[in-house]
C-alpha cells in the first residue's frame, strides 16, 4: 500500500480546529512542518482548510508568527480578487470624489460576464457601469483605472480630447494602460508546444 504523502519520511503534521481570529473564511488551520523545507513558508486554501506549510526547525512562537503572517496575506489576495459589485459601487463613489469631484454618478457598476473583448463599458443614458470579470485578479490600480475611465464617460461620452484630459487626474493612467496592452499581447502570443504536446 502506498505511503501517504503526508507522513513521508521528514514531514509531520499537525492541525488546529479552531476559526482564525483574523475574519479568515477558513475554519481549520493545519499546520505542516518539513525537514526538506529550510526558510521558505507557504500557505493555501483546501476547501474550508488552511494549510501553512514551515520548516520543521521552527519554534513554537515562529510558527504562531508565520500563521498570523500568512492568513493575513491569504486574506488581502483574495480580497483583491473577489470584491462584489457592492464593493465595486463603493470603488467607483469614492473614485468619483476623489478624481471628478463627484460629478460622475453611476446608478449601477457591476461584475458582468459576457465582454470579453472589452474591459468595461457605461450607458451613460443609464448611468450604468459594467465591467469584464477579466479585471478580477488584476492590480487594483487597473481596476480603478477602468473604473474611472468608465466614470470619465458618463461626464464625456466620446473619447475625445476632453476625455483624455479629464482622465488625467487619475495619476496611474499610462501604468494601467500599459499593463491591459501586454495582457491583451499576451493573450495574442501563439501557442508554444510543451512537451506533452508532441
Amino acid at each position: 500500500m502506498p505511503a501517504d504523502p503526508l507522513h513521508r519520511a521528514g514531514m509531520s503534521q499537525r492541525s488546529a480546529t479552531s476559526q482564525p481570529t483574523n475574519g479568515s473564511r477558513a475554519s481549520v488551520i493545519e499546520v505542516r512542518r518539513s525537514a526538506r523545507r529550510r526558510r521558505t513558508v507557504s500557505a493555501y486554501r483546501e476547501g474550508d482548510r488552511t494549510v501553512v506549510l514551515i520548516p520543521a526547525r521552527m519554534s513554537e512562537a515562529e510558527e504562531q508568527r508565520w500563521v498570523t503572517v500568512m492568513l493575513d496575506k491569504l486574506a488581502a489576495q483574495e480580497s483583491r480578487r473577489t470584491f462584489g459589485d457592492a464593493e465595486l459601487s463603493e470603488r467607483a463613489r469614492r473614485l468619483s470624489e476623489q478624481y471628478f469631484g463627484g460629478r460622475a454618478e453611476a446608478a449601477s457598476v457591476r461584475w458582468v460576464t459576457n465582454q470579453n473583448t472589452r474591459w468595461g463599458s457605461c450607458t451613460p443614458s443609464e448611468r450604468s457601469i459594467r465591467l469584464s470579470h477579466r479585471l478580477q485578479g488584476m492590480p487594483e490600480y487597473v481596476v480603478d483605472y477602468v473604473l474611472c475611465h468608465e466614470l470619465a464617460h458618463l461626464l464625456v461620452p466620446g473619447h475625445g480630447p476632453r476625455f483624455w484630459r479629464l482622465l488625467e487626474a487619475y495619476p496611474k493612467t499610462e501604468r494601467a494602460r500599459g499593463y491591459l496592452e501586454g495582457v491583451v499581447a499576451a493573450e495574442r502570443l501563439p501557442h508554444v508546444p510543451g512537451a506533452r504536446d508532441s
